[in-house]
């Protein structure tokens, strides 16, 4: 029997459904690896365009949409909600705290690679800005959701000095050979994708950082993380509703081989 209804990206009826961890529609046929959670919050100042950002047309079947109040409510729906394999597009990077949560939650360990020219690595006490778009990884961490050990923080290039501090004393994996270190003891993977992660002239994130990744190498990266380990599900964020951002975003996903 059908789990889940979704909308297919093609045909657009509510035909799409979940089968185990694969996606047929029923309608035209079409089979998808993965199935869309939009999320259209973003937890700090102005981050509208942020928001506006998860309604930008990727063709994966859309099997629902989290817009709740709080952070906390968000990260619970998600939870309760979230498809086997979730494509979460966002929004802001607080959008994986539930979606990493639940993918967790029944797993001995499960690795993390964050993708972000910032480190999301924030408290509200050492936070610049008090954004909570600057926090999500650290609250993974805190919470215990994944050990510091099975995440790789790849492109980062924008830390605020406490950052710096916690990634020194912590054991998360930077640098050379991030990934293979943070996958090393475990078989499945979460990968979450900030648009500033690449270069401003690939794409049109919500907050852009220079030298970044270019298109290619970012593809490298999650081909790598794919042939490495399980990919149970991905996240994009930190966008801007730019419909020139879809191509480079339909991209990357397919490197995950999503």
């Amino acid at each position: 029997m059908s789990r889940l209804r979704a909308r297919c990206p093609f045909c657009r009826t509510l035909t799409a459904v979940a089968l185990g961890p694969e996606y047929e529609c029923h309608a035209c046929g079409h089979e998808f690896a993965a199935g869309l959670v939009r999320v259209p919050r973003a937890w700090g100042k102005d981050g509208e365009a942020m928001a506006a950002a998860a309604w930008l047309d990727l063709p994966w079947p859309e099997t629902g949409v989290v817009a709740e109040d709080s952070l906390p409510e968000q990260s619970a729906a998600l939870a309760s909600e979230l498809p086997d394999r979730p494509l979460v597009l966002g929004g802001c990077c607080c959008a994986h705290v539930g979606a990493v949560t639940a993918l967790a939650s029944g797993r001995d360990r499960v690795a993390l690679v964050w993708l972000d020219a910032h480190g999301d690595l924030n408290t509200p006490e050492t936070s610049p800005s008090g954004n909570k778009w600057g926090m999500p990884l650290r609250m993974l961490i805190d919470a215990q959701v994944v050990l510091a050990d099975d995440v790789a923080l790849v492109g980062a290039r924008a830390l605020d000095p406490a950052e710096e501090e916690f990634v020194a004393a912590s054991g998360l994996h930077t640098g050379q050979g991030a990934v293979d270190r943070a996958l090393a003891d475990t078989s499945c993977v979460y990968v979450a994708l900030d648009g500033d992660v690449l270069d401003p002239g690939e794409i049109t994130p919500f907050m852009p950082e220079p030298a970044g990744l270019s298109l290619v190498e970012a593809e490298d990266v999650l081909r790598e993380v794919c042939a490495s380990a399980t990919v149970i599900g991905a996240g994009l964020s930190g966008l801007t509703a730019d419909p020139r951002n879809v191509e480079p975003l339909v991209r990357l996903t397919r490197a995950l081989g999503l």
